[in-house]
């Protein structure tokens, strides 16, 4: 698929679904905090947020620049430099980062583990999906920095993913003797 591991998906309570991540990034947690907590940051390869108010509490909203989606909410989690939870339109529900050390120990990487609690179908659980997944790619393009260049989007690479997300998820046809 790509550098970044696949995403995955358990339904709770009927339409209920939990996305999740885990993505080792090359960069120290200081720097992925600042990209998935900052305006700033959150340009290079998510969206821009504006307000984003740095507490508890907060008030966000979130622009894709890549369409014209807008969610607001708050923030529901904040732990500098750890844990960044933003809670939008029951749209796009809870979206948490959590950041820890990665494995190369010393600081030098950072673990991302990503979850996404919304009400979904299965189509919308497989856009989602794929979506997370291309944000992700373009996370670790602008934290090498090359952040993403919006007026050039086309929704090819996302519909790849897509297409992946849901050929993984197919049954396996029934075997008859």
């Amino acid at each position: 698929m790509s550098e970044i591991p696949r995403g995955r998906s358990e339904t709770h309570d009927g339409e209920a679904q939990l996305l999740r991540f885990a993505v080792e990034l090359s960069h120290p947690p200081s720097e992925v905090w600042e990209a998935v907590a900052t305006p700033g940051g959150l340009e290079g390869w998510l969206c821009a947020a504006d307000p984003l108010e740095p507490r508890l509490g907060g008030r966000v909203t979130l622009r894709w620049q890549n369409g014209d989606t807008v969610v607001s909410g708050r923030v529901t989690a904040w732990d500098p430099e750890y844990v960044v939870e933003y809670t939008v339109d029951p749209t796009h529900g809870r979206i948490r980062f959590h950041l820890e050390p990665g494995a190369s120990g010393g600081g030098g990487s950072t673990v991302l583990r990503f979850t996404n609690e919304l009400r979904a179908d299965r189509e919308y659980r497989l856009d989602c999906l794929a979506g997370w997944h291309d944000h992700f790619e373009r996370l670790a393009a602008a934290l090498d920095g090359r952040p993403s260049d919006w007026a050039a989007w086309s929704p090819e690479r996302w519909q790849h993913l897509r297409d992946l997300y849901e050929r993984d998820e197919a049954p396996w046809p029934k075997w008859v003797p």
